[in-house]
């Protein structure tokens, strides 16, 4: 799994996250979603970003084509993220979590796969529709 950051507070829980993963693969987060190829967001590859909040540094991974990035400040958002929009890029915040609870969340993220349900499925090809095609889909109620 590799890993990026932007910011200068999350360089220490990063290399936490690098030696609990046993990953030497730190860089920008931009690395994780295009690295080693924009080919690879779409591989089932998971890769993490760290940040103060997370928020922008996983903005970053989400434009590279076909990848889906999520912010989880906890395990069971972790799990969700893989589940239900089968994310390949986890966002974890340094100034909302200590080693103990980024490793958890991480662990949660990395051990949890697509659940593969239709309506989870359905939504994945809406959006990845709309990146292709530039038009958003139907609004639909209920």
């Amino acid at each position: 799994m590799g890993v990026g950051t932007e910011r200068t507070r999350g360089v220490a829980l990063l290399h936490t996250v690098c030696v609990y993963l046993g990953s030497d693969h730190a860089g920008s987060a931009h690395r994780p979603a295009s690295s080693p190829s924009a080919g690879s967001a779409r591989s089932g590859l998971r890769r993490g970003v760290i940040g103060g909040l997370a928020n922008g540094e996983q903005i970053s991974p989400s434009k590279v084509a076909g990848c889906r990035a999520e912010l989880a400040w906890s395990p069971e958002t972790a799990r969700f993220a893989r589940e239900h929009n089968d994310a390949q890029v986890v966002g974890v915040g340094s100034w909302m979590h200590g080693p103990a609870g980024a490793a958890e969340i991480v662990e949660a993220f990395l051990g949890t796969r697509f659940s593969g349900g239709e309506r989870h499925a359905c939504r994945i090809r809406l959006v990845s529709d709309f990146e292709a095609a530039g038009d958003a889909p139907p609004m639909s109620v209920g």
